[in-house]
């Protein structure tokens, strides 16, 4: 029995397949940047109104859509209370959109092809840039994805020379801000991620700026204490418990890797980046093993949010790849097509997450683990949170 603990709302909560009834975002018409909250947990606007990402994984947006259905996809997440889509700016160096047009000269990561006259590459990521302005979405860019440097065929200047030109380009856009790496650990070609996260941050000050991690890792494994890194980002990644072979085994609990940089000084805010997609093979390789659901991603979202993170991203197998019917075999086995996919049953429920954390204080809120008189593991693990006058307990399988 509680008494007398003023205003203490304790919700224990037990969210299923819900309606489908899309809700718009509130996101004010002109864009605020975005930056660290005073107390270093959470993002907030440049007005001081706090902003709880929920990001959408789109990494092929530039090469594989055209205007029309990138507006679409626009639309539906912004219907869905998506705020943030991730996206890759150059996913490989031979990289071509959908129009045929290259986004590098002899993919030379220093030589952008820009092209007076036509309609290019980097015009059509303006374009996409501004028009999801319009729509209210923020853009997560990672500037190049993390193999191309890792296999060689990116320089030390060919970055450095590559980050001034996005600064230069989008460093005025309050709606982008940076995901420097890109499914790759900072352990390899340490010098060349630093460089590209600081000319950014020197370049463009007013724009954020973090690291997307290799799979089961961290990007305070080797930044956070950089003065380019605003904010963490984890890759809780999407193998199971008894697939995860690190030296963490932290497996599907992902609420272990915020923690662990919750604890961690100099306090900066956490996320998800990359939690299990829904509808993608559990182990990222192999159907037999069955497929991540819809369930599974609530559970890494509540888990994530619950123990200190300022937002969370979601992510679906097809969308992420932007699978068509044109496109022949699928990677990761994806069994939609992306368009089918929009309309997943996980993507209509992420926003009741934002919804919640929103309907209270927000920048008081912190982890609670102190409220639980006992716990359980893996799938019975509960995880509470609490505010001013507020108290909430997730459990993902009752009791």
């Amino acid at each position: 029995m509680i008494k007398n603990i003023g205003y203490l709302l304790l919700g224990v909560l037990f969210l299923s397949a819900c309606t489908k009834a899309p809700v718009k975002n509130n996101e004010n018409e002109i864009f605020p940047f975005l930056q660290v909250s005073e107390n270093g947990r959470f993002i907030q606007k440049d007005n001081g109104d706090p902003f709880f990402w929920l990001g959408d994984t789109g990494w092929l947006l530039f090469t594989k859509l055209n205007k029309e259905d990138a507006e679409a996809y626009f639309d539906n997440r912004s219907a869905k209370g998506f705020n943030v889509l991730q996206v890759s700016a150059i996913h490989m160096l031979d990289a071509k959109n959908v129009y045929g047009d290259s986004a590098l000269i002899n993919k030379n990561l220093a030589k952008p092809l820009l092209i007076d006259d036509k309609y290019d590459y980097w015009d059509h990521v303006d374009y996409l840039v501004n028009l999801a302005a319009e729509k209210g979405l923020y853009m997560a860019l990672i500037p190049v994805w993390g193999n191309n440097v890792k296999n060689g065929g990116v320089s030390y200047n060919e970055a450095e020379a590559y980050a001034s030109f996005l600064a230069e380009r989008y460093g005025d856009k309050p709606n982008v801000l940076w995901l420097n790496g890109g499914d790759t650990f900072g352990s390899d070609s340490t010098a060349t991620w630093n460089v590209i996260g600081r000319t950014l941050k020197e370049n463009a000050p007013k724009q954020l700026v973090t690291f997307h991690p290799r799979g089961r890792c961290a990007s305070s494994d080797w930044f956070h204490n950089v003065d380019w890194l605003d904010f963490n980002m984890i890759q809780s990644g999407h193998r199971n418990y008894e697939q995860d072979d690190t030296e963490r085994g932290y497996g599907q609990d992902n609420w272990r890797f915020v923690a662990d940089d919750y604890a961690m000084e100099p306090v900066k805010p956490i996320i998800d980046g990359e939690p299990s997609y829904e509808d993608i093979p559990i182990g990222l390789h192999d159907p037999a093993f069955g497929y991540w659901d819809h369930n599974d991603v609530r559970r890494y979202a509540y888990w994530s949010v619950f123990a200190g993170a300022f937002g969370f991203t979601y992510g679906h197998n097809a969308i992420m790849q932007f699978y068509k019917r044109t496109d022949g075999t699928p990677a990761f086995a994806a069994k939609d097509y992306w368009d089918i996919a929009l309309n997943s049953p996980g993507s209509y429920q992420m926003h009741y997450l934002k919804d919640l954390m929103l309907s209270r204080s927000f920048f008081d809120r912190v982890p609670a683990q102190e409220l639980l008189a006992e716990n359980g593991e893996k799938y019975d693990y509960k995880v509470a949170t609490k505010g001013g006058n507020y108290a909430m307990v997730y459990t993902y399988r009752g009791g």
